[in-house]
């Protein structure tokens, strides 16, 4: 099974463990946990803040190369990859 297209049909949302907001006095998204805090890249939160638990990965990426226009091919294997990443980590479950 193709695992790409699997995830391109998920719908993944925020563990409940996290919370994401945006931090002023970091001028970060950040994702806070009982441990401590995560400060995020700009990619990462244009992503996260799109993780509700009912778009699939492919409206995100949708989104995503809509509101950034000129990277679409980047767009969409960076987001795969970030989220992939964040579900290995425990921040985002799908």
């Amino acid at each position: 099974m193709n695992t790409s297209v699997t995830l391109d049909h998920a719908c993944p949302r925020l563990a409940p463990h996290f919370v994401f907001r945006w931090e002023t006095s970091q001028q970060a998204y950040i994702l806070l946990y009982p441990e401590g805090l995560i400060k995020l890249n700009p990619s990462a939160g244009e992503i996260l803040q799109r993780c509700d638990g009912q778009r699939t990965l492919s409206d995100i990426v949708a989104d995503l190369q809509a509101a950034f226009p000129g990277s679409e091919e980047q767009i969409a294997s960076g987001t795969r990859a970030f989220v992939e990443t964040a579900c290995a980590k425990g921040w985002l479950r799908l």
